[in-house]
């Protein structure tokens, strides 16, 4: 195993440095770096790949000119709620990575769960980090819809444990709830983090893309509303969705 190293990143915007620093220079926040242990990056194997190919990886992309690339149209697929479809532009689009923000008790886990138990036609993964199989159980009796669906279950926060069970269940939908708890072996530092959150990120990023099977990621936010985590995150999927209650 390599050996690790320290680095220091903004907890507001993921800037990386070498060493502490009072100031941010990428988005001017004071006091906002940390300390977190990583690894080096060469010795780095994304963990989707390697709990499903024993690391292999993939040949190398060749560059082609445009007016000779052949695509098929793909189908996207629907669910039962209309303005779900609406928002997400027609449907879910298959390799699509969609990032859900909200508040505390907003429904953003409420509203995720009853997305995997309304689409009976394929196999969604339900994936928590936060409830036991027995609460999930519970909300989805309260919904009334847990006995035609083909939805699984599972609660884990490793992603080299949660990537094995993707490759068990081979499901068409994966619902994570949520990034914050999500931990990379890859990364040694703790769940939550600046580095852990980009890491598992990118590595939900790379399956969905190469395997066009998509994931919807549920976020926390901050008190000042926006969505925890390194800003990067929202650069990084194709789409996001934030709920806001009312103010008053």
């Amino acid at each position: 195993m390599a050996k690790s190293k320290s680095a220091y990143f903004c907890q507001n915007c993921g800037y990386e440095s070498p060493k502490w620093m009072g100031q941010c220079p990428s988005c001017k926040q004071w006091n906002s770096f940390v300390e977190e242990v990583v690894e080096k990056a060469s010795s780095k194997v994304p963990e989707w790949r390697s709990s499903t190919t024993g690391g292999s990886t993939k040949r190398a992309n060749k560059a082609a000119i445009i007016h000779e690339i052949v695509y098929q149209d793909e189908l996207r697929i629907l669910t039962p709620d209309q303005e779900f479809n609406r928002v997400l532009g027609g449907g879910i689009v298959p390799g699509s990575l969609v990032l859900i923000g909200g508040e505390p008790g907003i429904g953003k886990s409420t509203l995720m769960l009853q997305l995997a138990l309304s689409i009976p036609q394929v196999k969604t993964l339900y994936i928590s980090g936060e409830e036991s199989e027995q609460q999930i159980k519970m909300r989805a009796e309260r919904l009334s819809q847990s006995s035609k669906a083909n939805c699984y279950i599972l609660t884990e926060t490793s992603t080299q444990n949660i990537f094995k069970q993707i490759e068990t269940v081979q499901p068409n939908v994966i619902v994570i709830d949520s990034n914050q708890t999500l931990h990379s072996s890859q990364i040694e530092s703790a769940p939550g983090s600046v580095s852990q959150v980009r890491e598992c990120t990118a590595e939900l990023l790379r399956f969905a893309k190469e395997t066009s099977t998509p994931v919807f990621i549920v976020g926390h936010i901050t008190k000042d509303g926006s969505i925890a985590g390194p800003k990067v995150l929202e650069h990084m999927v194709d789409t996001v969705l934030q709920f806001e209650g009312d103010r008053h």
